[in-house]
């Protein structure tokens, strides 16, 4: 049976932000508009939030968390000067795209970062990129054109780098409206499935999905998360993990999407009673959301302080759960030994479709 062929940086870059086990646990922390929100809105009315508080705050949980934590998840913007206190066994991540997106275009449409590029962002430090998008896969083909178009460039440009691509789709519907109400939770399943599929053709360039899980939480009866409106039973729910993890040929990571540490730990244990083949997780603010007011009224002291203690416990019960729950990033390939490793160069093109 023919290997799958991979490049050794993106193979290196992939370890770096993996445990031995080839694990993905990392902590996100690239987080830019809604992090000065938050912090400027736990400071009551008339509240503010400066550049410098949101390096403050970025500081403090790398210091404290890379230590529990395979890699971090960082923008350029604010966080660079984070890095320099993180574990040294823990990876870079580094965030290409600019933060949100212009409320005055249809489509939320991505834009990357002015005066970065992969190379710069290498240069400084970065052992994979991230891209986050906004993806309808059912919205009007002139929308989707140029999101695909913009993934392709990316996915080309770490190519050529040979440094590990993830990819962070969001489904979105704007006909519908919140992604997190009980409407759009019918469809997120069917969404999130076809940008799994989508997203691990050979044409992106995609190494890693970091995508969300396919069903709202708060609608899954039988879950301690349960809100008390049924969408999906829980067995529904476990077939649904299944089926979109059987759409992705790429490896791919859970993402925490805002909810709170008890309700993303729930989630990871529902994925493994699944048996679906998931590679870890990038978790961000279900780890660390609660120590914004703290750091807000308080200060970076009391926020450490908060981390060392809450924080820990956080990431520690999510490492257990990930023990027992996810699957090596080859695994998808088959193996660490269904697995070539060539250098950059030496692999030949895949065919583009």
């Amino acid at each position: 049976m023919a290997k799958v062929v991979l490049t050794r940086g993106k193979v290196m870059g992939m370890s770096a932000c993996a445990n031995e086990r080839g694990i993905i646990a990392a902590a996100a922390m690239d987080q830019r508009g809604s992090l000065k929100k938050a912090i400027a809105r736990a400071r009551g009315e008339g509240g503010s939030a400066t550049a410098e508080d949101l390096t403050a705050f970025k500081t403090a949980v790398t210091k404290v968390l890379t230590h529990y934590a395979t890699a971090i998840l960082m923008d350029p913007e604010y966080g660079l000067p984070a890095l320099r206190e993180r574990a040294p066994s823990a990876g870079v991540l580094l965030a290409y795209e600019q933060t949100g997106y212009d409320q005055s275009l249809k489509g939320r449409l991505p834009d990357l970062l002015p005066g970065w590029s992969v190379r710069r962002l290498v240069e400084n430090g970065a052992n994979a990129i991230k891209i986050l998008l906004y993806i309808n896969p059912f919205d009007e083909e002139s929308i989707n054109r140029i999101k695909y178009a913009f993934i392709e460039r990316v996915g080309a440009e770490c190519t050529a780098l040979d440094v590990p691509f993830f990819l962070e789709p969001l489904a979105y519907d704007d006909s519908i409206g919140d992604e997190k109400g009980i409407e759009f939770a019918h469809v997120k399943p069917r969404y999130v499935t076809a940008y799994m599929e989508e997203f691990s053709k050979p044409r992106y360039g995609v190494d890693v999905l970091k995508v969300e899980v396919p069903v709202n939480m708060k609608f899954v009866a039988g879950t301690r998360a349960f809100s008390g409106q049924q969408v999906y039973s829980r067995q529904e729910a476990l077939k649904l993990f299944q089926s979109a993890a059987a759409a992705a040929s790429k490896p791919f990571i859970y993402l925490s999407a805002g909810v709170s540490d008890e309700i993303f730990l729930e989630t990871i244990e529902l994925a493994g009673e699944a048996g679906v083949s998931f590679s870890g997780v990038l978790c961000g603010r279900a780890t660390w959301q609660e120590g914004i007011p703290i750091f807000a009224q308080r200060g970076v002291t009391a926020l450490e302080e908060w981390l060392r203690d809450r924080g820990v416990r956080n990431i520690e019960a999510l490492n257990h759960a990930l023990d027992a729950a996810a699957q090596p990033w080859w695994k998808i390939y088959g193996g660490i030994d269904a697995i070539e490793i060539v250098e950059p160069g030496a692999q030949r093109e895949a065919v583009i479709r």
